[in-house]
């Protein structure tokens, strides 16, 4: 079975992703994820961008691709034109499939945005982080999944990922993605660390239920991508707790023909 990863994180040099990749039992290296795309027949990955808007700095290796991701830089720019050219700029490149908000990290909705005419214009969705955040700082309001709603209605034309399905409003996230044409969502941010998923579906089981529960509910594979959120999970584990989300039948469309699909690759 070949897979994409379509959610993860290349930040090589940053000591907080080794850290975390430690206790995936991975490192944070490009020869590291190399050997493990070889070993689950990984075919390629999408980077949510951590490296601001200049094109300069994003530059991955020859499997990955990335979505330009609209940090705090961005948001208090002086020179939002600028700002704005220099994300058309990674638009422009085959190797950017797209664009990432972070809205409860920003605290800003995600309603309305400059950026989704240039997502319209050249074709490319905005994958949106929604759900639970790392840490205490961010807000939860701005990044609830039910705010997502109202911006795929106003913008009809423009595709969005839903990152995380929403976790843990995993009700509200299968509404708004069952209800929305446009709006698609990934697996990724659902474990971290190594685990031994057995013992922890019985330590578990109602998450688990709950989660299966909804996706089942949506009725709809050809909207959900595998993502991991690397370095933050361990590979084999995800692979494993994906299978058993999601009906065999269906692995292909989820692990694979989905991403591609979605972000173009």
């Amino acid at each position: 079975m070949k897979i994409i990863d379509a959610h993860l994180h290349f930040v090589p040099e940053n000591p907080y992703f080794q850290e975390i990749a430690v206790r995936a039992e991975h490192k944070n290296t490009e020869e590291d994820l190399r050997a493990v795309y070889q070993k689950y027949n990984i075919e390629g990955g999408v980077v949510m961008g951590n490296r601001g808007v200049d094109p300069v700095d994003h530059s991955y290796p020859e499997f990955l691709r990335y979505c330009v991701g609209i940090d705090r830089d961005f948001l208090v720019s002086e020179d939002k034109k600028k700002s704005l050219d220099q994300v058309e700029e990674n638009l422009k490149r085959d190797t950017c499939v797209g664009i990432k908000l972070y809205p409860g990290y920003n605290k800003m909705y995600v309603t309305d945005e400059p950026l989704y005419d240039l997502a319209k214009a050249y074709k490319k969705p905005v994958a949106i982080h929604m759900g639970q955040t790392a840490g205490s700082r961010a807000y939860l309001k701005y990044s609830h999944p039910l705010t997502l709603d109202e911006a795929a209605v106003r913008h009809p034309d423009v595709n969005f990922v839903m990152c995380h399905f929403g976790n843990p409003w995993l009700l509200d996230a299968a509404a708004v993605v069952e209800k929305n044409e446009n709006v698609m969502t990934d697996l990724s941010g659902l474990l971290e660390g190594k685990i031994d998923f057995p013992k922890l579906l019985e330590q578990q089981r109602g998450y688990f239920d709950a989660l299966k529960t909804w996706i089942s509910y949506c009725s709809q594979y050809e909207k959900f991508m595998f993502g991991t959120d690397w370095p933050l999970a361990n590979y084999g584990d995800y692979i494993e707790v994906v299978k058993w989300l999601i009906p065999e039948e269906e692995w292909g469309k989820v692990f694979y023909e989905n991403a591609k699909r979605i972000y173009g690759l």
